[in-house]
């Protein structure tokens, strides 16, 4: 890797880490300057301004990481069992993401979303791209004969994905990882009744 692209992803990691863990809002170029010993002339060779390396994190760090889970649920063959794992992995196993500050796509959605329609596009491709893969895997899960014809597959994607926000959220306010079990244990029941 070249100098730049080093310094460029640098900026990127130590960016997304200060503003999961602070806020978009509250993380000011000085911060992440600080963070990084990248000097000013480095940041803006990248990105012309705080927004566009914030955009950079969401296409360049987010999606990529999401996306490598989206693989590994569209490589089960019963896809009950890999949205379970999926949700689990997502919890309890990913060391990107980290209980005390709950889902960096939520957060990011909740803090951007309102007055920036730039962030609204990149995190709703997010939020399609996930919505589409679980809807797939559940309809050929319909096909497979491992999930009901009755089930109506976008419903189902809409409830667990909207159930894993809202329990990443949970955990935050409680800085504890006992609810994801009790959400993973009800998430699990919930997937065999599809069957």
């Amino acid at each position: 890797m070249k100098k730049a692209e080093a310094t460029r992803q640098t900026i990127l990691q130590k960016g997304f880490d200060l503003i999961y863990t602070k806020g978009y809002q509250t993380t000011s170029i000085e911060d992440i300057l600080s963070t990084t010993q990248v000097t000013k002339g480095a940041f803006y060779y990248h990105f012309r301004n705080k927004e566009e390396m914030g955009l950079a994190i969401i296409n360049e760090l987010m999606k990529p990481t999401l996306q490598t889970s989206f693989v590994d649920l569209q490589k089960e063959e019963n896809p009950l069992k890999g949205i379970y794992n999926l949700m689990k992995h997502l919890l309890l196993e990913n060391d990107f993401l980290k209980v005390e500050y709950g889902c960096p796509a939520s957060n990011f959605t909740q803090e951007m979303t309102p007055w920036n329609t730039h962030f609204s596009k990149a995190l709703n491709e997010i939020i399609q791209t996930w919505i589409q893969v679980m809807t797939d895997a559940l309809n050929s899960g319909i096909e497979k004969g491992f999930v009901s014809k009755e089930t109506n597959t976008k419903q189902v994607t809409i409830f667990v994905i909207s159930g894993y926000w809202g329990i990443r959220n949970l955990g935050r306010l409680e800085d504890n990882t006992t609810v994801y079990t009790t959400y993973l244990n009800g998430l699990n029941n919930y997937l065999h009744s599809l069957v």
